[in-house]
């Protein structure tokens, strides 16, 4: 995969492991379409937050300039090893989480784990030069709604970090049609979790749930019901607790094979 990385721009370390969006020397050279919905998180005045966590310099720089070059996106922070992440994960409040599985202290999935119990709502994206499908099982298992393969071209980050954090997903091309050719292949498991052992949804959390289902943001699906955002929040994170799932898509999943929507 071929990066390229603007000249012009900067990183300015600031105290905590943060860094300041870098200064264009021309506002026409900060990255991102030129309409972009405003029903859609990631927008100029309030970009989607991003932590790193990587332990090769070369890579954070690449991703540190990408995410910092466009408008929709801002890297408020990035760590170098397990034990970094972990603290960067308890200090900063953010919408998406890059990791690395492979860092020289610990297994990135153990970060996701981590992550999801500390920001339930947060995403995580794997960045990884593993390719193999267990891994990324594993990694959807947590909670992750992106896995990208180091090297693979795939688009960009920006692109990656804006799919998950608006309800979608984020796979290198190459891994999802070996991961769709792998579920045509393997019946469907029954799944753990049975009636007897979780609560049921309340009417609004259904509500909620179904308005997840459609795409819809948690500002949009707060605004549809009259209710704030932060409920909405609260909501979801109930959701997930009832479910036993950690992330939207898990929730979506869950619910629609088992008729709750």
């Amino acid at each position: 995969m071929t990066h390229s990385i603007r000249s012009d721009s900067t990183l300015s370390p600031t105290p905590g492991g943060t860094y300041g969006r870098p200064q264009a020397a021309h506002p026409s050279q900060e990255t991102g379409p030129s309409i972009w919905p405003a029903f859609l998180a990631g927008q100029p005045g309030k970009p989607v937050r991003v932590v790193l966590i990587d332990d090769d310099p070369h890579m954070r720089k690449v991703i540190s300039h990408e995410l910092l070059g466009d408008l929709r996106t801002d890297l408020v922070a990035q760590a170098a090893s397990m034990r970094e992440g972990r603290r960067l994960i308890s200090q900063h409040e953010f919408d998406v989480m890059l990791v690395d599985l492979n860092l020289g202290d610990g297994n990135g999935l153990d970060l996701i784990d981590y992550m999801k119990t500390v920001h339930p709502l947060a995403e995580a994206v794997v960045i990884s030069a593993m390719e193999d499908e267990q891994h990324a099982l594993r990694a959807f298992e947590l909670g992750a709604t992106g896995y990208l393969v180091k090297n693979s071209w795939f688009g960009n980050f920006p692109q990656a970090v804006l799919q998950v954090v608006n309800g979608g997903a984020s796979i290198t091309p190459n891994l999802a049609r070996r991961l769709l050719h792998r579920l045509e292949h393997t019946q469907e498991a029954p799944h753990p979790h049975t009636a007897e052992n979780k609560d049921k949804l309340s009417g609004r959390e259904k509500e909620v749930l179904k308005a997840v289902a459609a795409g819809y943001t948690s500002g949009e699906i707060g605004s549809r019901l009259m209710i704030s955002c932060q409920t909405v929040n609260t909501h979801i994170k109930n959701i997930y607790r009832k479910l036993q799932v950690r992330s939207r898509a898990q929730a979506v999943s869950f619910a629609a094979h088992r008729g709750l929507l």
